[in-house]
């Protein structure tokens, strides 16, 4: 595995048509809404949760790329199994052995090195503070979350029927977002790499993910889903060479001015001012 040594800053652009992209738990699974701008939003967890599902996927849980926050896992099982290692068993003191422990989750799972995981649930395995952040996405125009009638044409018991008068038809809701395109900022520390054993190869996977994640995990409820940007910043040391609020200022998403309500991507533009690029950073177009 390569070692990671530059800062990496991202932009990752995506858009929904007719569909929910992250529905708030908080108000009747409704598209997540900015309620004072009207901007909609889809949360980082929701984002991370595709990653790993792609990675899942892709790799097929090979050594090195399982994945620990994932559907029917229970999680101080995983933990336990870290601890019945024989590299965290010769570990004589409890401090090396929470540090062993910790280390072969790092090693073990592609999500605890990319994210980060608390794994003190049981036995205890330590925190690891994961070198990718995502901020939540937020889309570019205020977003107008529809409702739609929908019928399911039986019933689930003879008490419905019965009920019904015989008429084999339940009524259900659905929301979605005609059109939005939503705009992510994510974080790559060197650093917090090195200590998880984040890699080149790691980072790639990730680019990979978030290219491609959409394809591998469609629903009916999500609509049409499709990633649209990825614009990398790749400074030339650990630390970086500029703030990443310079760099994101650099990209400029605009809906075209003959255009009064988006309704596909072709209704925006997307540049990036490469000629106001800082000194030691490089912008790659991933897509």
């Amino acid at each position: 595995m390569t070692e990671l040594k530059n800062r990496i800053d991202f932009v990752y652009i995506f858009d929904v048509q007719d569909g929910n992209p992250n529905g708030d738990p908080d108000a009747g699974n409704l598209p997540r809404v900015d309620a004072e701008t009207g901007m909609g939003l889809v949360t980082d967890v929701c984002l991370k949760r595709k990653v790993r599902n792609y990675v899942q996927v892709a790799k097929e849980c090979a050594q090195g790329y399982d994945i620990f926050i994932k559907e029917k896992a229970v999680l101080n099982t995983l933990i336990d199994e870290a601890h019945d290692d024989e590299s965290v068993k010769k570990a004589e003191k409890a401090k090396d052995k929470t540090e062993a422990a910790r280390q072969y989750m790092c090693s073990h799972y592609y999500d605890v090195r990319a994210f980060g995981a608390v794994m003190s649930t049981g036995k205890n395995a330590g925190q690891v503070r994961g070198p990718i952040q995502l901020t939540f996405a937020r889309s570019v125009d205020p977003i107008s979350p529809l409702e739609h009638s929908i019928t399911r044409v039986a019933v689930a018991t003879e008490k419905e029927s019965e009920k019904q008068g015989g008429e084999n038809h339940t009524m259900g809701r659905k929301s979605t977002v005609p059109y939005g395109l939503y705009v992510c900022h994510g974080f790559v520390s060197a650093n917090l790499a090195n200590q998880t054993g984040f890699s080149q190869e790691d980072l790639q996977l990730l680019f990979e993910a978030l290219k491609n994640m959409f394809d591998v995990d469609r629903s009916a409820a999500r609509g049409l889903m499709s990633a649209r940007r990825l614009i990398v910043f790749k400074h030339d040391s650990k630390l970086g060479c500029a703030p990443a609020n310079q760099l994101f200022d650099l990209v400029h998403v605009k809906k075209r001015d003959d255009v009064a309500v988006a309704r596909s991507f072709g209704d925006y533009t997307i540049t990036v001012d490469k000629d106001k690029l800082p000194q030691g950073v490089e912008v790659i177009e991933e897509i």
